[in-house]
């Protein structure tokens, strides 16, 4: 009998994943239950909501099938028997969805527009892929009929764009945010200032826009190298271009954090004010090189005013919980080299330098959450003891993100080996120039955020996964396309699907036959995987 039930589960299971990749969906759904027959949309359908939450997620329905499709859908308030109807559901989480599919209606349901908006994506995807880019579609738009109930895994789903090495403009940012909707991701990290350049416009302190966001020149082809194109390179947000941005990923269901680096990555910030530098004498420049600047700022009282004076602002344009403050890579070097700094080690009797970078984090803490935020940064920002009310990102691997969980602090997941996206993907012979690395499609997709170093209460603190685009050899948005993806979408599926038993063949299989949908909306992928 037992030998039965085992073989049942496991032909179920099976026929669970046919069903799937017959579907190739991206992210995988809970629960998807195939049914033969199709829905075929028919010109002047009605499209109904019983809330205005819902709208934007029709809208996005309508304004496809209308200008690709020719349809005329109408969109109208309130109970019908529309072919196609958006009902509210208080008992579903707040991402969550059920869509279901007959021959005769298209019914979706959620508590939230974020809920009905993933349905939409999930239903676009359903469509064919014609109806994903913006070329005009003459055959009948048909659905083929299923059911599906559906919720993320993690509530934290992250991509981080790196605008500090090369700048990409307003409409860059925009593009990068449609792709990352359209497959569940939620959380933008826009890396704003580096040692090369400074993003964000800060009306008190207008010398940063003015001096640290140019720098005279980049470098050609590997660090090692040492090669430079003899061109400045420079741009910044305005505050309203921020507010722009801000919004559309609002509209996209997208929660915008922005990076402000501290106390390390800071050349560019003191070459517009160098008295908040350990050597208040010396003549700073954007930095041109890429790696890291050994220039840091001192935690002296002035700096803090400033930094504060700074994050008053930016926490001003950021409506999200979150403000990340870097913390990351901070050389000791001119701390143990400062009498100030020395002085101040002996004065608040801390060990050593890495204690100094705490109490530096801890102060800036303490600020932001004066403010009603909370403070994020890279695993770093444990060393010397980590601040009461930081969440860590943990990039070095997973032992910083392990260490904070089980201080009982909350974790992103974003360890390099599987989730730096500027490293090669495929053979370097092949593949556009890379920082470096060897990070394939399917050691990403191997990634499991939930530990067996953690308990089930310690795992809860792990509240999501994030890949980084670092940009020292990426210089625009198409290029960043070409390292991010297919690569986020074994992230995305890694953050929203259930946790089970990894199947990249399968995973595999469903991205080929998904291609034809990133070929109709023009992204930029490597096709690196497919002979791997």
């Amino acid at each position: 009998m037992k030998k039965i039930v085992f073989y049942l589960i496991g032909f179920l299971f099976s026929l669970n994943l046919f069903a799937q990749n017959q579907y190739n969906l991206i992210p995988q759904p809970q629960k998807l239950t195939p049914q033969n027959g199709v829905f075929t949309f028919k010109k002047g359908m009605n499209v109904s909501i019983t809330d205005e939450l819902f709208k934007p997620a029709a809208d996005l329905l309508t304004r496809q099938a209308n200008n690709v499709g020719n349809l005329g859908l109408n969109v109208i308030k309130g109970k019908s028997s529309s072919s196609v109807s958006f009902t509210l559901n208080p008992s579903l989480s707040k991402e969550a969805y059920t869509l279901h599919v007959t021959s005769k209606k298209i019914e979706i349901q959620a508590s939230t527009g974020a809920g009905a908006f993933y349905a939409m994506q999930t239903l676009l995807q359903l469509m064919p892929p014609s109806m994903s880019g913006d070329q005009n579609f003459s055959d009948p738009l048909s659905v083929p009929n299923c059911s599906i109930e559906d919720a993320p895994r993690f509530g934290y789903r992250g991509l981080m764009l790196d605008v500090g090495r090369y700048f990409f403009k307003v409409e860059d940012i925009k593009r990068f945010l449609d792709v990352m909707a359209i497959y569940k991701l939620n959380t933008f990290h826009w890396h704003l200032t580096e040692d090369q350049g400074w993003r964000i416009e800060i009306k008190k302190y207008p010398l940063l826009t003015q001096i640290s966001s140019v720098r005279k020149e980049s470098m050609l082809g590997h660090y090692r190298d040492r090669k430079y194109d003899a061109k400045p390179h420079g741009g910044f947000y305005t505050q309203d271009q921020i507010r722009e941005v801000v919004a559309y990923a609002e509209s996209k269901y997208i929660t915008v954090i922005p990076e402000i680096e501290m106390p390390g990555h800071s050349q560019a910030l003191l070459a517009a004010y160098p008295q908040f530098g350990c050597n208040q004498d010396k003549i700073y420049q954007v930095a041109t090189r890429w790696g890291v600047s050994e220039d840091v700022l001192a935690p002296r009282e002035e700096t803090f005013k400033f930094l504060e004076d700074v994050l008053t602002e930016v926490i001003a344009l950021f409506p999200g919980q979150y403000i990340h403050i870097g913390g990351d890579e901070c050389p000791k070097t001119q701390w143990k080299e400062s009498r100030f700094c020395q002085e101040l080690i002996k004065k608040l009797g801390l060990k050593n330098e890495e204690e100094l970078q705490s109490y530096f984090i801890r102060r800036i803490d303490r600020f932001v959450t004066s403010k009603g935020k909370k403070l994020l940064g890279w695993d770093e920002i444990l060393e010397g003891g980590l601040s009461p009310n930081a969440m860590v990102m943990s990039w070095r691997g997973v032992k910083g993100g392990v260490e904070a969980a089980k201080q009982n602090h909350d974790v992103v997941m974003s360890p390099n080996s599987f989730f730096y996206l500027d490293y090669y993907q495929g053979d370097p012979k092949t593949e556009p120039l890379a920082i470096g690395g060897n990070l394939p499609l399917s050691k990403s997709y191997s990634f499991e955020p939930n530990l067996p170093e953690l308990t089930e209460d310690e795992a809860k603190h792990v509240v999501g996964i994030q890949a980084n685009v670092w940009t020292e050899y990426i210089s625009n948005i198409k290029y960043a396309e070409y390292m991010t993806y297919p690569r986020a979408l074994a992230l995305s599926e890694i953050a929203w699907s259930p946790k089970a038993p990894k199947d990249y063949a399968g995973f595999k299989k469903r991205l080929e036959a998904h291609l034809p949908h990133m070929d109709a909306l023009n992204i930029n992928y490597s096709k690196a995987f497919i002979n791997q």
